[in-house]
């Protein structure tokens, strides 16, 4: 029988969060983090971040709600978002600003903070340049993991932000609502962090992405947005967007939250 949680109190990560529980491990080192240079900071307004990761030389995929300006609600601009590709204490392998950035077509910023935010926030941020670097291979991305199946999350977060740290063993607790519920642990910084499963060779796939924390049943866990036909739409929405003006495909935030994250409950 499948099991659904019926009540999850939920917490929405913000603009900067992080990952404890089994097998969290800092990638400091430059050949520890050499397979994962593809994953980076996202900066917000130099302010804040989220955690990103290239699916292409110029797309990163990341969290819909890294987008927006938790003071205002508003679109931030493209303008006041960089992307730093394997950020690791205080150099990153790349730099890019960003051109254009997309959140999923269904996304409610303003909505209840619920299981259906979670399931539409998702987001394409493209470059202003492709990163075409030999160290940095974009990550390719596979079907929905099954319940019980261990994933990955590489991310950073507000108490490790000079490096991202990857946990390796957690599992899909449950699908729910085109959801997943995931036993690893994230706070604020790891918005937008990919979560993986690894082939038999081991080499990494993204299957989703991190967007809140939550309870259930007095069990931690983490709430991540499925890439099943969501994927596709973010790329229509990007491509009907771009040659837009910046003003009206976009609007520029008013006052910065200078928090790195703030929780935000149902």
């Amino acid at each position: 029988m499948r099991k659904v949680f019926g009540v999850l109190s939920v917490i929405f990560l913000g603009l900067a969060s992080a990952a404890q529980a089994q097998s969290l491990r800092a990638l400091e080192s430059r050949e520890d983090g050499r397979r994962w240079e593809a994953v980076g900071r996202l900066e917000i307004a130099g302010t804040a971040f989220c955690t990103g990761a290239l699916i292409t030389p110029e797309l990163v995929l990341t969290a819909a709600h890294c987008l927006f300006d938790p003071a205002t609600g508003a679109r931030v601009h493209v303008d006041d978002i960089q992307f730093l590709a394997g950020w690791r204490n205080g150099r990153a392998a790349a730099y890019r600003r960003v051109r254009q950035a997309v959140p999923h077509p269904d996304y409610d910023y303003s909505g209840p903070a619920d299981m259906m935010r979670v399931r539409h926030d998702l987001a394409l941020v493209r470059l202003q340049h492709p990163i075409r670097n030999t160290t940095i291979a974009p990550f390719g991305t596979d079907i929905d993991p099954r319940k019980g199946q261990n994933v990955g999350v590489v991310s950073y977060a507000h108490d490790r932000s000079e490096a991202p740290s990857l946990q390796e063993l957690c599992e899909v607790v449950a699908r729910q609502n085109g959801t997943l519920i995931l036993s690893c642990e994230v706070d604020f910084g790891a918005s937008g962090s990919p979560v993986f499963t690894f082939d038999a060779s081991g080499a990494p796939r993204i299957v989703s992405v991190v967007s809140a924390k939550a309870e259930a049943e007095g069990q931690r866990v983490s709430l991540a947005t499925v890439l099943q036909d969501r994927l596709d739409e973010l790329h229509s929405a990007l491509e009907a967007e771009q040659g837009l003006p910046p003003g009206v495909a976009t609007h520029r935030a008013g006052a910065r939250n200078t928090q790195a994250g703030k929780f935000i409950k149902p």
